[in-house]
C-alpha cells in the first residue's frame, strides 16, 4: 500500500511543528521535524567549538554523529545524539542560529536527505522543515507551506522559549527569527520558498484551533477522511 506523505514547509515560528505533531496524531501519521536533524548537527558543532560557517570543519564533524529519532508515550518526537536525548538542548536560540547556518551546507543536507526519505518510504508521514517539498520529497502526495507575519511568528516563539529563559527578550527573538529568515531564504543550497505546488496557509489571523482545522481541511481534500 502506497504511503501518504504530506510536506510541510515554512519559516522561523509559523508554527509547523506544534500544527504538524497535533496533526500527526489526529490523523494516525508520523510526524518528522527535520528542523531537529539539523538543531542536533549545529548543537555538535555548537559544543565541538567549530564556526557553523566552516563547511570543512562541519563535514569532518558528521562520521562522528549518529542520530536516532524515537517517540515516547505521547507521541512526541525525541532526538537522541550518540544516544544523548537532546531534545531540549538543540531549542536554545543558540542551537537555532547555528542550524541556520549548517543548514546551507551540502555536505549536512547530503547526511540528513536519506533519513528523512527513508522515513516517508517506511510510514505516513507529516514532515516538516525548510526544503521538505522543493528537494526532500518532491513527490510528496500534499505540500503545504504555513507562513505568519514576522511579528506575530516572534511573539509565538518568545511564549515559547519563555518557559525555558524568562529573561529573554522579544526584540532579541524578533531579531533573531529575521536573520534567519534573511538566511534561509538567501541560502545557495535549498534557500525556503514555497515549492510551485504547494498551497499556502497563512496563519497570521488564526488560532491555533483555526489553523489545526485549515490545515486538516486540506488533508482531507488530499486524500479523503
Amino acid at each position: 500500500m502506497e504511503t501518504r506523505s504530506i510536506s510541510l514547509d515554512g519559516p522561523a515560528g509559523a508554527g509547523k511543528s506544534t500544527l504538524a505533531r497535533r496533526a500527526a496524531k489526529h490523523l494516525g501519521m508520523i510526524y518528522v521535524d527535520t528542523g531537529a536533524l539539523y538543531r542536533c548537527i549545529g548543537l555538535y558543532a555548537l559544543r565541538k567549538g567549530v564556526s557553523p560557517r566552516d563547511a570543512d570543519g562541519i563535514a569532518s564533524l558528521l562520521p562522528d554523529i549518529n542520530l536516532e529519532m524515537k517517540y515516547d508515550d505521547e507521541g512526541v518526537q525525541r532526538m537522541l545524539m550518540n544516544s544523548d536525548d537532546v531534545t531540549g538542548d538543540i531549542r536554545s536560540p543558540e542551537a537555532s542560529s547555528y542550524a541556520s547556518d549548517v543548514s546551507a551546507i551540502p555536505s549536512v543536507r547530503d547526511f540528513l536527505l536519506s533519513m528523512q526519505r527513508l522515513m516517508a518510504e517506511k510510514y505516513d508521514v507529516i514532515m516538516d522543515g525548510r526544503d521538505i517539498g522543493t528537494v526532500v520529497l518532491p513527490n510528496a502526495g500534499l505540500k503545504v507551506f504555513l507562513t505568519a507575519e514576522l511579528d506575530v511568528r516572534a511573539k509565538r516563539r518568545h511564549l515559547e522559549l519563555l518557559e525555558k529563559d524568562p529573561g529573554i527578550s522579544l526584540d532579541k527573538v524578533r531579531d533573531d527569527m529575521r536573520i534567519r529568515d534573511k538566511n534561509d531564504s538567501e541560502r545557495e543550497v535549498a534557500p525556503l520558498k514555497p515549492a510551485e505546488d504547494s498551497i499556502i496557509l497563512d496563519t497570521t489571523y488564526l488560532d491555533a484551533d483555526e489553523s489545526f482545522d485549515a490545515f486538516c481541511g486540506l488533508v482531507y481534500k488530499r486524500f479523503g477522511k
